[in-house]
């Protein structure tokens, strides 16, 4: 695909992060955009945002939609296929994720089980819902999301993730089965897998207002409580992130703070993340890493699978390989 000019394209997740930044990119390369998201204001923005900077004749739509739900999927495709006045689409981005349910042995069934439904079932019910529409276009491409996670079912010492990284460890081999699916019996269509690495979006924000919490600065003190147990305040106080006798305001500040150090202290931002994925795409790459630390953890874990998880030995040498000095 070497342009995407005159090109329909659906993202999910699209109203904020990297699901914004590809509306907005795609748009502006002459490509219409059915953008959904949970939170119908924010992805309202993003099309209101998107059309400007996009040539005549490109229209950008926003849809309320959690992807979780097969029905609401199926109503959102409906709703775009009329809206577009199309009888297909060109581009699928299955890019919508939340966190969340990182221990299976200690958080709720509930939290874990939404993560997951998020993460694997929402890439799930979008492939279902529209491959014959890619099909229909002849020359359709499925970009599913995984993650670092996909590829490495941890985020460190004492730090589970598991519902989001089996969702994302689905959701890679789920496309790269489809290789041979769609290349036996869907020629038409091309799969390709993203995995990033840490991108400067707004997920934890967005992961708590997919559990209908409010904003962090909005919390009841009992929801705070709720959120960071005691045992995890003590865990917090020991590593130096809370001051012993933590108040619910200390609480709420460092989920403000750590909502933002991760969107703007990452090394790549959801603009530049989205950049990349577009030049994938258009390339005919079918595995997309994105960011310098998802193509490390992806060379170490490969090329010594055994020591995944006994973290002095994965991380020997990473500060080395890639100094500045470093060729």
């Amino acid at each position: 695909m070497d342009s995407f000019t005159g090109k329909l394209a659906v993202v999910t997740g699209g109203g904020s992060g990297m699901g914004r930044e590809l509306a907005r990119q795609l748009a502006a390369q002459g490509c219409s955009v059915a953008a959904c998201d949970l939170n119908v204001a924010a992805v309202t923005d993003t099309a209101v945002t998107a059309r400007p900077g996009a040539p005549d004749g490109v229209l950008v739509t926003g849809h309320a939609c959690d992807v979780s739900d097969e029905a609401q999927v199926l109503r959102f495709r409906d709703e775009l296929l009329e809206q577009h006045a199309r009888d297909h689409v060109d581009l699928v981005f299955s890019n919508a994720g939340i966190g969340g349910g990182g221990s299976f042995v200690k958080d709720s069934r509930e939290d874990w089980e939404r993560t997951f439904a998020t993460d694997w079932w929402g890439v799930y019910y979008c492939a279902r819902a529209f491959l014959p529409l890619l099909i229909a276009s002849g020359d359709g491409v499925l970009v599913n999301t995984s993650s670092l996670n996909g590829l490495w079912a941890a985020l460190g010492p004492g730090m589970p993730n598991s519902a989001y990284a089996t969702a994302k460890f689905a959701v890679r081999g789920f496309s790269e089965a489809l290789i041979e699916d769609l290349r036996t019996n869907a020629p038409q269509v091309r799969v390709a897998v993203v995995i990033p690495g840490h991108v400067g979006t707004d997920i934890i924000a967005n992961s708590l207002r997919a559990r209908g919490l409010p904003a962090p600065e909005h919390m009841t003190d009992a929801q705070i409580e709720e959120l960071i147990p005691p045992d995890a305040q003590a865990a917090l106080i020991s590593a130096g992130a809370l001051p012993e006798g933590a108040s619910a305001d200390d609480l709420r500040q460092l989920l403000v703070r750590g909502n933002n150090d991760f969107r703007d202290k990452a090394p790549l931002s959801a603009a530049d993340a989205a950049a990349i994925i577009l030049d994938g795409v258009r390339s005919g790459a079918w595995r997309i890493l994105v960011g310098e630390d998802a193509k490390m953890v992806d060379a170490k874990v490969r090329a010594k699978p055994e020591a995944a998880y006994d973290y002095a030995e994965l991380f020997a040498g990473m500060a080395e390989d890639h100094s500045p000095s470093s060729p």
